[in-house]
Order: C-alpha cells, then structure tokens, then sequence
C-alpha cells in the first residue's frame, strides 16, 4: 500500500493510500503525481484549478495536446533512431568477430 499527496480543486493537499497489484501502474502513478507537483510548482495551480478558473478555453486544451502529441513524436523517432543506430553498430562489431 501506498500513500499518495493529492492535491484537490481548492489547492489543499490530501493523502490517499492506494494498494497496488502491479507495480508498474504504481510507477505510473508516481510519475503523474510527480508531474502534477512539476506544474503546480511552475504555474502556481492546479489543472483543475486552471480549468474552473476560466484560465484556459476549450481550443487551448487541445492546442497543449496537440503540440504535446507532436512532440511525442519526434521523442518516437529519435529513439528509433538511437535503437537503430545501436543495432547498427553491434552487427558490424559482430560481423568484424565473425
């Protein structure tokens, strides 16, 4: 079992035990929560905070998405990339020794 800080819709923490079967949903988890602390710590809000707050509109959410969604793409390709390079490289060490 886990205890999780959660932040709610009027900023104030909250603690949460969560039990967990699997552990890389928890590493999930912990990354979310660990992101949500990354922007509460940078915009001073919470997303919910931000979304009953009028801060952003419709468009702009799926503007974040979009660009997030684009960059996660070229993340993508550059770990092609670096794999494919990677593969490149133990070939030819291995065709060397052949």
């Amino acid at each position: 079992m886990s205890d999780r800080e959660i932040m709610n819709s009027k900023g104030m923490s909250r603690t949460r035990s969560i039990r967990f079967r699997d552990p890389v949903v928890e590493r999930v988890v912990d990354k979310f929560v660990s992101r949500s602390d990354v922007g509460f710590k940078k915009y001073g809000r919470t997303l919910d905070m931000e979304r009953a707050g009028g801060h952003k509109d419709l468009l702009g959410y799926l503007n974040d998405i979009q660009e997030e969604l684009m960059d996660a793409i070229l993340y993508i390709q550059a770990a092609r990339e670096e794999l494919n390079e990677k593969y490149t490289k133990d070939n030819s060490k291995n065709q060397e020794q052949k």
